[in-house]
């Protein structure tokens, strides 16, 4: 028997015994003046993710990879629930919450120049509902599968709407060899229902390896063959900014070279967090913030 849907939810998953396509129901671009040329507005809106390589300049970009470093081996934050180790090994493959544990990322969440950005996308103001630093070490970095971020965050977390985006920022150069992220283009218009029932403390095991919440072969496999395969690959500095529910992953890093890359996630202040519509308790903040205040630029 089927689980009961909210009667708010306009898109409802793990609730079915088999996947769905559902129409998006909501804008890509909500803004109208920014930085950005219609020209890139026009590549975000179609595809939905927008890639700036060398964005950062290299003084920018130096102390952000020596922070990662720091955070990665600093025992007091290795310590935390926020840091998250590869399955089977004490790798650590990502720390959350680190626009709050560090100052220096808490800078780059309010420079003006990706805030400006942020806010033309989304049409106003924004609050980070998470951030992390994702680790892929070389010859052992592990993927993560393909996933929509927003089936989660709407399920887990409870944002009601698709109006968030993340952005992604290399912290080491990305290419085809070191397990770069990749996309689907125009994935982001269809948002893909998923199977099987929510378990307690879900974000526990997802986090490691995530097995809820991630489309079956075949809703991949129509996906992939209307909007095909990309990797937005460059150096350090380079930023990708793509919309919460673009279908992505990464697959494992058998190169000789580290990826590092760090994630913020933005979201509207008109679509906070409200009580998870997959019934269940909410994540942790340190994954899904409850602090809805807007990030006030440098």
């Amino acid at each position: 028997m089927p689980a009961q849907v909210r009667s708010d939810d306009v898109y409802p998953s793990r609730v079915d015994g088999e996947s769905r396509f559902l129409p998006r129901r909501d804008p890509v671009i909500y803004g109208t003046s920014g930085p950005l040329s219609p020209v890139q507005i026009a590549q975000y809106e179609r595809a939905g993710y927008l890639f700036l390589p060398e964005f950062l300049a290299q003084d920018e970009v130096t102390p952000l990879q020596q922070e990662a470093l720091r955070l990665r081996a600093d025992p007091a934050i290795t310590a935390l629930e926020e840091t998250i180790r590869e399955p089977g090994s004490d790798t650590i493959r990502s720390v959350f919450r680190v626009h709050e544990l560090s100052p220096l990322v808490a800078k780059l969440v309010r420079n003006g120049r990706v805030l400006a950005i942020v806010q033309q996308l989304l049409g106003g103001d924004v609050y980070v509902h998470q951030s992390r630093v994702n680790y892929k070490p070389a010859f052992r970095g592990r993927e993560f599968y393909w996933h929509s971020d927003f089936e989660t965050w709407h399920i887990e977390d409870g944002l009601p709407r698709m109006r968030a985006l993340s952005l992604a920022v290399n912290l080491t150069d990305n290419d085809a060899f070191n397990g770069p992220l990749m996309v689907v283009p125009e994935s982001h218009r269809t948002y893909v229902s998923c199977v099987g029932e929510t378990p307690a403390d879900h974000y526990k095991q997802s986090l490691r390896v995530q097995k809820y919440g991630v489309p079956d072969d075949d809703s991949l496999r129509r996906l992939v063959e209307y909007g095909g395969i990309a990797a937005p690959t460059g150096p350090a500095g380079s930023i990708l900014l793509f919309d919460c529910n673009l279908m992505h992953g990464s697959g494992s890093n058998l190169s000789p070279k580290p990826r590092t890359n760090l994630f913020v996630v933005y979201n509207s202040v008109n679509n906070a967090a409200v009580e998870p519509f997959g019934n269940i308790p909410r994540r942790p903040s340190f994954i899904a913030s409850q602090h809805f205040d807007p990030v006030q630029p440098e």
